[in-house]
């Protein structure tokens, strides 16, 4: 295979398993608990999920034809409670997330090397790609830690338990080499 096809494929691969991250850590919590700040210097899951959903919104709409930070974007707006119910917050996340996957899976791997821009800052596709996957898991990381903070009962691990990273490891070299992709399993643990 192709190493573009092999990177498009892999990128796929890795917002689809942060997307479920984060929806999986959201689920384990309270509703009223999207909006809780710790203090007025953090932002709450909400405003981290409308950003995130913002940010997909201006950088994958017209991908490749228009400059990602779109001029109808209101950025520090996506810092300011906009949704008051979980529904509505989740309904605009998965419009971020479908503008995403809608950009990503029209790619041809032959257009990774295409220049768009960013703040009229020049990046070929795979480097817009690697921008957002760097920015999207260091925004994911932090839903899953501030949920698990807040869980009132036990929290449902996201990766591998506390204490269990010997039956993870006999479980996994229990199996035959095989090439795949390290989410193929992960998603699945967690649907």
């Amino acid at each position: 295979m192709e190493t573009n096809s092999i990177f498009l494929e892999s990128a796929k691969r890795l917002f689809l398993y942060y997307k479920t991250l984060a929806e999986k850590a959201i689920d384990q919590i309270e509703e009223e608990q999207l909006f809780f700040t710790a203090n007025e210097d953090t932002n709450s899951i909400a405003v981290i999920v409308q950003h995130l959903a913002g940010n997909m919104l201006s950088r994958w709409t017209d991908f490749l034809t228009t400059d990602g930070e779109k001029e109808w974007r209101n950025r520090d707006g996506e810092f300011e409670e906009n949704y008051k119910t979980k529904e509505n917050l989740m309904a605009f996340w998965s419009k971020g997330w479908d503008c995403l996957f809608n950009a990503i899976n029209s790619l041809q791997p032959e257009q990774l090397s295409e220049i768009i821009y960013i703040r009229k800052e020049g990046h070929t596709v795979m480097d817009a790609i690697n921008r957002q996957l760097a920015h999207y898991p260091y925004h994911v990381g932090q839903i899953v830690f501030y949920a698990k903070m807040m869980k009132k009962t036990e929290w449902n691990s996201l990766s591998i338990p506390k204490n269990k990273s010997n039956d993870y490891n006999n479980d996994k070299f229990s199996k035959e080499k095989s090439i795949r992709n390290f989410t193929d399993d992960e998603l699945n643990k967690l649907k």
